[in-house]
């Protein structure tokens, strides 16, 4: 499918935490042995309250989790308001489907380097034309993101250029998307 990296980031919380990452680490280096698209360990934060999101950011990245996501405020799931303002302050890697993230948050995930997602994930995607407006008032960083849950919603290139033309994107912002997956593998020290 052309993909150079893909990370593993499974949900996780409080009572899973210490018994996903080290597990997520292990099978990244298995594969990472084997072959050339670089698996890359994370944790998705989910479902945590806003006041203890910076303690689990923190301690995954202890665990080893090299990035870091949290869960935001999408619109199709019971999220605590107050979860997409924690994340960014505690300066999680992805901001995944913020919902109708506001203009505050999104010009604070821009001061603080916190992507922004457009998720290609049914009912996630149903924001990505608000985020991508946030964003652009804000100059927040946006990454595009299958959010797979299997195999079959890898998205290919032309896909993933068509979810973000449904956000609303400009038709040459493609390349700017790539250009910070890019850019968030060297922070996180998987340089393409």
């Amino acid at each position: 499918m052309g993909y150079f990296a893909v990370a593993i980031t499974d949900h996780s919380d409080s009572s899973n935490l210490d018994f996903i990452i080290p597990r997520i680490i292990q099978v990244a280096n298995d594969l990472n042995d084997a072959q050339s698209v670089k698996v890359i360990p994370g944790v998705e934060l989910t479902h945590i309250p806003p006041e203890s999101i910076g303690i689990f950011v923190d301690r995954a990245r202890e665990m080893g989790a090299k990035l870091v996501l949290v869960h935001g405020e999408t619109i199709v799931e019971p999220v605590a308001a107050g979860t997409n303002r924690a994340a960014i302050e505690a300066g999680a890697d992805i901001l995944a489907h913020p919902g109708l993230i506001s203009n505050e948050d999104a010009k604070l995930a821009a001061e603080r380097g916190v992507f922004l997602e457009i998720s290609a994930r049914a009912g996630h995607s149903f924001t990505n034309g608000h985020v991508a407006s946030m964003a652009n008032n804000t100059d927040a960083e946006l990454i595009i993101n299958s959010d797979a849950h299997s195999p079959g919603d890898l998205m290919t290139e032309e896909f993933a250029r068509r979810v973000a033309e449904g956000a609303g994107l400009p038709s040459g912002s493609f390349s700017s998307l790539q250009s910070n997956a890019r850019q968030l593998l060297e922070k996180i020290g998987y340089p393409l």
